[in-house]
């Protein structure tokens, strides 16, 4: 039997409050929603749950809130077999929020960042010995960057293979890309970060292939409905995502990226691991919510 895969995650926790509605708001108006509901999220914490459901040994490091939402994140992930040994509760300080409108359509989101803001290089620190020990570091940008930069420092003088997902969208110095393994912004992120202008086919992978040689990680563009771009050692391709039924895209690029970690983290290729992450997405789409819609390892590989 294969060993499974030690992914260590360094990122953050919110409470999702997702209003569902017929369409979005125009700038000062007023409609009426139909439904709310309070999910876990953030993520950090979505991309944790996504490894662990594939079946790597998932560690979480961040902060929750010392209130309800930050108790109820916690007990949910416990439930996910998330060791959450690397979570600090902060006193205080009220756990993270993303207020989701989601339409049939698509969805806008604004985020509180409340406790994940105390999620410090020191604490990053205190559990350094978790990034050592893992085959693998995700991180993502809703978290202090100098904590994000703190973690991937540790896990590079490790030998620790490091996934950047570059969400939200920021532009980042060159010497944090450097720290980088696997960068996976998409196509909106891969824009804010390069200034490239990627908006026809040839534009993006030309985009990708200058990149990749700069700053000499393997460099990933999610796609969406289209699937993702890649450059390996057959050069720039996209990888098309299969044809599905979508209900909600909230989590799909955590989805992908939990995915993409597990493959890496497995030992395989970057075509494959890429090819198993379009199909977790595409997979996650079909269902609502984040954390909830992150896919399971024997849903994906029959998918």
């Amino acid at each position: 039997m294969s060993k499974q895969p030690v992914i260590a995650v360094a990122g953050s926790f919110n409470m999702d409050l997702v209003v569902s509605l017929d369409r979005l708001p125009r700038l000062g108006e007023t409609v009426a929603g139909e439904q709310i509901r309070y999910l876990p999220g953030g993520k950090g914490a979505n991309q944790a749950v996504g490894c662990a459901r594939l079946g790597a040994n998932t560690v979480m490091i961040g902060a929750l809130g010392d209130d309800r939402f930050g108790t109820e994140i916690a007990a949910s992930l416990k439930q996910e077999n998330i060791d959450m040994g690397g979570v600090a509760c902060v006193e205080g300080v009220p756990t993270g929020i993303a207020t989701i409108l989601r339409t049939q359509e698509d969805n806008c989101i604004v985020v509180v960042p409340g406790a994940n803001e105390r999620c410090t290089p020191e604490r990053i620190d205190e559990h350094a010995e978790r990034i050592r020990q893992a085959d693998l570091l995700l991180v993502q940008l809703e978290i202090p960057l100098e904590s994000v930069v703190r973690a991937m420092e540790i896990a590079r003088a490790a030998g620790v293979k490091v996934v950047l997902n570059p969400a939200p969208a920021r532009t980042l110095p060159e010497h944090v890309l450097r720290l980088a393994d696997y960068v996976t912004p998409n196509e909106t992120e891969f824009e804010a970060l390069s200034g490239a202008d990627s908006g026809s086919e040839e534009r993006l992978l030309q985009a990708m292939s200058d990149w990749q040689r700069r700053y000499g990680h393997t460099l990933i563009v999610t796609r969406g409905e289209k699937g993702m771009a890649v450059v390996d050692g057959d050069g720039a391709q996209t990888i098309a995502a299969p044809s599905v039924k979508v209900v909600d895209t909230t989590g799909a690029g955590d989805a992908l990226n939990a995915a993409l970690g597990y493959g890496i983290a497995s030992g395989w290729s970057i075509a494959d691991s890429a090819r198993f992450a379009v199909k977790a997405a595409s997979l996650s789409v079909t269902r609502f919510g984040a954390q909830q819609a992150m896919p399971y390892g024997d849903e994906v590989t029959s998918l």
